[in-house]
Parts: C-alpha cells; structure tokens; sequence
C-alpha cells in the first residue's frame, strides 16, 4: 500500500472521499458531534476508562456496544491510511490525542478494554462467547501496525504489543482453554507478527485456530462457569454460529455468522501461507469454493439471513431478505487477498474484484456520509424496511448504526486498496486490480511501474514502465478477467508473448521506459444466470458490463421495476451519463406488464414494449426512496 499512489478516475474519488468527507465525519460521530443520529460514545468510553484507572471511579457509565472500541481501531487505521498518501498535521495531532487517551485506558498488565474497565471491572476474560474482547484487541492491534507503518510513531504499537504480550501470558503461558466467539484476533496477530517478527504472535494466533472446535462445548462449560451474559447466551447458540461445530481443518462448508467466518477464514490462510500448514491450506481452499460456487450473491455480497447474519444452506440467496453485510463482503476481499498469498489464481481476484466495485461501494452514499449494513438486491419500499421479515432491509442508507462495524471498515479498505490492487513475489510483480495509480519497484526490480486507465468503464489498461537504470528485468503477471472473453494483450503495438497460468498473463521481459504494454478487454454488456437451484432466480437474468453488476432503479423506470421483463436476446446498449458521480447506464429492450386491480385474476397481463434503464449496483439508493432489482425476469 505505501509504495503505491492512486491516480484512478473512480477508486481515486473513494480515497479523496475518504480523507475529505467520511474520515472527518465518522470523526464528529465517535466524539457525539453529529446531531439526528445513532449515539457512538466510543471514544467518550475511553476517558472514562482512563477516569476509572486514574480515579478508581468514572462520572458516566459505558454506552454502546460491548465491542464499542472497535470503531475507534477502523476510524484510526483509516485515518492511518489518509496520513501516509495526504499529510494532515490537524488530523494527525488528534489522531495522537485519541491515541494517548487509549494508552491512559490500558491497565498496568497490558489489558485494554472500556467496556470491561468500565462497566465490569471484576468480569474480565470470563465470556469469550460474547465479550468481543479479543475481537477489539484485534482490530486495535490491526490499527496499530497501520499506524507504525504509515506515520512511523509507535505509541500504539507499544500499547497493543503490551495487550498481545497479556493475552499470551494468559492463554499460552498460563494455559488458560478457550477460544473468540468473534474471530478476529487471530488475522491481526499474524499482520504483528509480519510487522514485529515475534514469534510468539504467530503461535497465539496458531493456538486460537487450532483450538476452536477441538471442545465444540466449550462456550456451554463457560456458560455454567460465569453465571451472566451479555445478551443472554448461555452457550447453546447453534455451534455453527461460531465456526465451532469441528476443528477448522475438517470444515468443509461456510456456516454460521459471515462476518466471524470469512475473518477466521483469512486469519487460517495467513497462518497456512507463513506455516506451510497443507492441512489448513487445503481447508481454506475448500471453504472458499463453497463460498463461491454455493453461497455468495451475484454481487460479491455473503450472508443470506438476517437471523445470526449469517450464511444458511447452499443455494439459499433470497434477494429481497438478502443480509449480504458490507463488512461481509470486506471480510471476503481479506480472505481472497490471503488466499492470493497462497497460490496466484484469478478464481481469488476476481471475487475480490466482484466484492469491491459492487457490493463494499454500495455500501457507502457517493456523499461519503450515509452507508448501508445490509445490501439486499431488491427493494421495494413500503415492504423492504416495513414487514417483519424485511425490517433489516433499508430502502435508504442511514447515517449511521447503534452497531456501527460497517462504515469504519468501509472507510479502511477503501484507504488502503493498493495493498490489494498488487502483490510481489521475487521478480514477478502481481497485478490483481486495474487500478490507476504507481507502483514503485526496489529490492531486485528497481524502478516504477504505471499503470493508466480508465477502468471500470473503459475497456483498456496501459502498463508504462519507469526502471531507476536501463531496464527491468522482471515478469509481469497481469491476471485476466472472467467477464473478458477476449482480451488481447500488446507490447509496443504488437501481440505479447505470454503464458497463462490459473488466470494470470505472464510476460516476462527487460523493460525500458519506451516500453508501453496494452491489454484491451471485452466489455460487452453480459447476461448472467443463475443456478436453477437457486429459486429465486429461476427464469430472470441479471446484467454486467466489466467488473460492474448493474440494476433497475425506480426513478429510471416510471418508479415501477415489478413489472418489468427483459426480452430474451435484446441487444444493450451502452450510454455515457453525468449523473451520479458520472457512470456507463445501459438501456436494453424489454417489456412491461399492465396493471391488474385485483390480487388475482384469469386475465393474461397486457405486455407493451419498453426500454429499461439500469445503472450500476454500487450508485443504487443515492436518489431517495427507490423500487430497485438486480434480477429481472426474461421473456
């Protein structure tokens, strides 16, 4: 991420959004500035918490989540982000001050938590089923090395080592047994670990992975131990809620909470990729297969229920009580960069690809300022948000949530998203992500690489390259699109000379700064069809151009998308818009069913001729209360 600069016509708006509006904003929210919204009060939580250490009493009581601190780790980790690519010293200075209340918070044996400092002092390391205890050291910990990493300061570092170094003493040291009922911890030790190089991280993240599920009772025996709860759990929770039904390395398919899975799922592959663990290789692998191929939205969205937000059978992708959490689909670009770091094939990228420009955008308003938990892939107001079954699926983005995960984590991702765009192995550089921007290049391939596009909407991609000598001597691995079925690849105008291996071009070469290499994609608009297993899809198709899953939004289409059919081998057409935020809208034949009065009726609907609109997935919902579907019927 730090040897990359954006220069990108869409994700570079994200990262400006990002440092302009939605990190000063989501700012004014943690501190309870932001008036008509969901309270925060987390970094309130930690003056209190210093107050009680400091004063043995505190003048408020805890307010939020009992996993409130967590946002306060993303809005730093983001902000971390902004300070390296745009220095703000206004904004550094307060991230300093959050970051020496956060340091006045911690205990003198390293334990960090406000919700425990605060509120139970005497509770502490006793319901590692709901606590989030280890869930918030994860992300502070996560935070932390971000910030080390990006500004060279390392007060917090030093505060989440001490924290690391707590937990160690108590679970391996001290052989205390269990494991998070939110994984979370275990991907954030081992980004310590890369970061520290103290092996002991690396072997408490290797304890919580191998010990969940090895006892698949253990948060009952816990239960009868602590004698209260958070929320009421007492153990008995579906154990595949928790990923605990068996020992990760015999799960064969994505259960439970989606959020939980796909953060243990990437903390297994970075202990599989740094261990050499074949077992827990293959069963990432595994995993991630029945993810795609069984149990992820068109979108790039996981989750199917609103009940434990979680995934439920294969084949289960019900659209208008879609749960599809952003932070879900943040979770499933973790997992994919991890798995990338396993072995280079384009079935991890281009999920990765899919999960970023639909379902994670959508998750933020293009004002940087409202966002969206649930990303259902159809709404139709008065029901979506209104009927019991469909309460969670908002027809607008809110400002914020009293469980507030997704707009920090947004806001995360999106200011590091060159980490995902490239990766380095020896002398092969990795190109994931079209994303405008330069790379810089040291160790052995010395020198720059500039890639320059217009993507996602445009159809080509230019590699131009910058060595520090004469040449680079390296090979370029640009991976090839599913969506693209013809993509040509040009070196100085003629064809390249490259093999293919698991999606990914390789051309190796000695590159000059005259060099230009050129691949031009197929961006014909595509119909996509489902599994016939998949009931609610059965007889509708949806649409893509590149990258981009598209939709009908009701302020396109007489603000009535139910009755709209597609005609079967209607030719799109592609159009060129100013409207939000400047996208490609396409507009294809279709047909468009009379009204009928009664709830049912012997008469055949009249059908007249129509052209639907859709615009992209990501911009849905900008435009206020809107009818909106991904899947239309085709006839």
């Amino acid at each position: 991420m730090k040897n990359f600069t954006l220069d990108d016509s869409l994700l570079g708006r994200y990262e400006r959004l990002i440092k302009e509006v939605v990190i000063p904003y989501q700012e004014k929210v943690l501190k309870d500035e932001i008036p008509d919204t969901d309270k925060s009060h987390a970094i309130e939580n930690f003056r209190l918490a210093a107050q009680m250490l400091e004063n043995g009493v505190c003048e408020e009581e805890f307010y939020g989540m009992v996993f409130q601190d967590s946002d306060v780790a993303k809005w730093l980790e983001a902000a971390a982000y902004s300070l390296y690519h745009y220095p703000d010293k206004k904004l550094e200075k307060r991230c300093d001050e959050v970051i020496e209340l956060i340091g006045r918070a911690q205990h003198k044996d390293g334990y960090l938590n406000t919700y425990f400092t605060v509120k139970e002092p005497d509770k502490r390391w006793s319901n590692l089923e709901e606590a989030h205890e280890l869930y918030c050291a994860g992300h502070m910990i996560e935070a932390a090395v971000a910030y080390a990493e990006c500004t060279g300061k390392t007060k917090l570092l030093l505060i989440m080592c001490r924290m690391a170094d707590h937990i160690y003493k108590l679970f391996i040291e001290e052989e205390r047994k269990g494991y998070p009922g939110h994984p979370e911890i275990e991907l954030a030790l081992m980004r310590l670990y890369s970061y520290c190089k103290n092996e002991k991280y690396k072997k408490l993240a290797l304890y919580f992975i191998d010990a969940r599920g090895v006892d698949q009772d253990y948060f009952i025996k816990e239960a009868k131990k602590r004698k209260w709860s958070v929320w009421g759990g007492n153990g008995n929770s579906d154990k595949e809620y928790f990923q605990c039904q068996m020992p990760v390395r015999e799960q064969k398919k994505a259960v439970g909470h989606a959020v939980r899975a796909v953060y243990l799922y990437t903390g297994m592959a970075a202990v599989a990729a740094s261990t050499g663990d074949e077992k827990l290789k293959n069963a990432c692998k595994v995993l991630w297969d029945n993810i795609v191929q069984c149990r992820m939205y068109v979108t790039g969205a996981i989750g199917s229920a609103y009940e434990g937000e979680a995934f439920t059978k294969d084949y289960h992708l019900p659209n208008d009580t879609a749960y599809a959490e952003t932070c879900a689909s943040i979770g499933l670009i973790f997992f994919a960069k991890k798995m990338l770091s396993l072995e280079i094939d384009s079935k991890y990228s281009n999920v990765m690809e899919r999960a970023l420009y639909n379902c994670v955008l959508a998750g933020m308003q293009l004002d940087g300022k409202q966002f969206f938990y649930v990303n259902p892939l159809e709404v139709i107001p008065g029901i979506s948000g209104d009927a019991v079954s469909q309460r969670h699926v908002k027809p607008i983005r809110p400002k914020w949530f009293a469980c507030a995960c997704c707009p920090p984590n947004a806001a995360r991702l999106l200011s590091s998203i060159g980490n995902y765009a490239w990766s380095i192995q020896e002398n092969t550089v990795y190109s994931h992500l079209f994303i405008g921007g330069t790379l810089k290049l040291d160790d052995s391939i010395k020198g720059e690489l500039k890639l320059v596009t217009g993507y996602p909407y445009d159809d080509t991609v230019v590699y131009l390259f910058k060595p520090k000598q004469q040449i680079m001597k390296m090979t370029l691995a640009i991976r090839l699109p599913d969506w693209s079925f013809d993509t040509r690849i040009m070196l100085n105008g003629r064809k390249a000379d490259y093999q293919v291996k698991k999606g990914y071009a390789y051309i190796k070469g000695e590159f000059t700064k005259e060099d230009e290499l050129k691949l031009c994609f197929d961006m014909s608009v595509r119909r996509i069809y489902s599994s016939n297993r998949v009931s609610a899809n059965n007889g509708k198709v949806a649409f893509l151009k590149g990258p981009i899953i598209y939709c009908a939004e009701g302020a396109d289409n007489e603000e009535d998308i139910l009755s709209l059919s597609v005609k079967k081998s209607a030719n799109a057409v592609v159009l060129k818009s100013d409207k939000l935020g400047g996208i490609d809208e396409i507009v294809i034949e279709g047909l468009k069913s009379s009204t009928i009065d009664t709830l049912y009726s012997f008469e055949t609907m009249k059908l007249r001729s129509y052209d639907i609109k859709l615009i992209p997935y990501y911009v849905w919902g900008n435009r206020g209360t809107n009818q909106m579907r991904v899947w239309l019927p085709e006839l």
